[in-house]
């Protein structure tokens, strides 16, 4: 499910979805999915590209849709991420936590081997090119606060999903 992504180039394929959060971008180089970006005032990053979906995207959108009507837990898609090795292992450690659950960026930094990089840990989980199905949103500061979110418009995003899932947390 989990692989490397070499591909700078724009996406071979892409696809748009509605979602209670707002549009959602998810893109794939036809084998994995590369990208999911959730509007952001009113954009989108490949907003002047035309959709070429897929098979793989087709997919994609279906198991979003039924992520946000509360009837799929975990995610069936393959995936390819492009980011450092700390990066990429905290991003497998993220792909690991299951819905309704909750990691601080304290375990995350002690699951990967570097327990004092709570900052380092906190940018690898902004870092995420795949929210949602790479769940980072599940991510919180060891006292249950959240402390930020990059997709979307931020932490009302974080706190839709959070709320979505039963989780509480502190804005």
């Amino acid at each position: 499910m989990f692989s490397r992504s070499t591909s700078t180039t724009p996406p071979a394929h892409l696809k748009r979805i509605e979602s209670p959060i707002g549009r959602i971008e998810i893109t794939s180089d036809g084998n994995a999915i590369t990208s999911l970006s959730i509007e952001r005032d009113g954009s989108l990053p490949y907003d002047e590209l035309d959709e070429n979906s897929s098979k793989l995207l087709d997919l994609a959108a279906q198991q979003l849709g039924e992520y946000f009507s509360g009837k799929r837990h975990r995610f069936e898609l393959p995936v390819a991420v492009r980011g450092t090795e700390f990066q990429e292992s905290i991003w497998a450690q993220l792909a690991d936590i299951e819905w309704g659950e909750v990691r601080s960026y304290g375990e995350l930094g002690i699951l990967t081997g570097r327990a004092g990089a709570g900052r380092a840990v906190g940018g690898a989980v902004g870092a995420n090119p795949i929210p949602i199905i790479i769940p980072c949103h599940r991510v919180l500061a060891s006292n249950n606060k959240i402390t930020g979110y990059s997709g979307g418009n931020g932490i009302p995003t974080k706190v839709w999903l959070l709320e979505h899932e039963g989780i509480e947390a502190v804005v």
